[in-house]
């Protein structure tokens, strides 16, 4: 870590309970300190300026104004990582639309064992917010690379990232012409959100996009994220790619996996495959993605300027899988001149 002294945080939640428990449990890391809780986002913005906290965990659901409209508000002023911690919903996403690093789902804080993993979820993405950087949210290109050539969309695209990705991933899609090859990703992140994720995708982009299920064939236009507890990989049926979505252990500490993707495209897609490595934290895809570009296929890697997380990216680019290391805003003309 980065860090050679405590992670001061700020907790921000309307329950009483939530903001104790929640203090208790990440205090109970000794690099964490929580220095304040707050009610509401009017005595959080308070707290920020006499705390001058590192991080800030906050609730969505609160009165007076929403987690999202503040959030909204205070990033323009004060850039401080946000972790944002609420119940299962859409809301959760738009808040990384609007500049949080991370979310962790809450869970019902009268079972013990919920707790004990929420805790534990909640000081794992703390440190990595603690390492990230706070991105405006950024519009990506408005413009594609031209219609692509009916030839090449043999090809498959496969899309790794972490902290930070599901921002990443929609600004590059939405750049996209309709017209593309088959598109499969793994975002880490938990069940339930990979399937609100691949609808956000489906309906603010102009591709066709699904929570992946075992038997899917990968197709031109179509756009399939990895279940979020579930590795995803492809292989070749005939002239086709057929998904396969199974449970196993963790690899590289997550399911799914980015480098059980990349792998199976080196192994099925060899040259006519594209692997793009974005933001996040830790080294999953590194292996998978030189295992691509050792097949022939191109790869390419998101810069550290334009990451949230410069942390998968420059493990895979310092290990020679990278071809071309860019920002995610050139990223969408280069995949299409690669394409034709």
């Amino acid at each position: 870590m980065g860090y050679n002294r405590k992670i001061k945080v700020l907790i921000v939640d309307d329950s009483l309970i939530s903001r104790e428990i929640i203090a208790r449990g990440i205090s109970s890391d000794s690099s964490i300190e929580v220095v304040a809780t707050a009610t509401d986002p009017f005595d959080a913005r308070d707290k920020i300026l006499k705390y001058k906290p590192d991080i800030m965990t906050c609730d969505i659901e609160m009165p007076k104004m929403n987690g999202i409209e503040f959030i909204r508000r205070l990033l323009p002023q004060y850039p401080l990582p946000i972790v944002v911690v609420s119940t299962v919903n859409q809301a959760v996403l738009d808040a990384m639309k609007v500049g949080a690093v991370d979310f962790v789902s809450k869970p019902d804080m009268r079972i013990a064992k919920n707790v004990e993993s929420f805790i534990h979820e909640l000081i794992e993405k703390v440190k990595i917010a603690a390492e990230a950087k706070v991105l405006q949210s950024q519009s990506s290109a408005k413009s594609h690379g031209g219609q692509l050539k009916k030839t090449n969309i043999d090809k498959v695209i496969a899309i790794g990232a972490s902290t930070g990705g599901t921002e990443a991933i929609y600004n590059l899609l939405k750049s996209f012409p309709p017209v593309m090859p088959g598109i499969v990703i793994v975002q880490h992140i938990p069940p339930v959100f990979s399937r609100m994720f691949a609808e956000r995708l489906n309906n603010t982009t102009s591709l066709s996009a699904k929570e992946a299920e075992n038997g899917d064939y990968v197709a031109e236009g179509k756009v399939f994220v990895a279940p979020g507890d579930q590795h995803m990989r492809i292989k070749k049926i005939g002239e086709r790619y057929k998904i396969e979505c199974f449970k196993t252990e963790k690899v590289n500490g997550h399911c799914p996996s980015v480098d059980i993707l990349f792998e199976s495209v080196a192994k099925e897609a060899g040259p006519l495959g594209i692997g793009i490595i974005l933001t996040g934290m830790g080294y999953d895809g590194a292996k998978g993605l030189l295992a691509m570009r050792r097949k022939g296929a191109r790869t390419i890697g998101q810069d550290a300027l334009s990451s949230v997380v410069y942390g998968m990216p420059k493990v895979a680019f310092d290990i020679g899988a990278v071809e071309k290391q860019m920002s995610l805003l050139k990223m969408p003309q280069y995949i299409c001149s690669i394409i034709n």
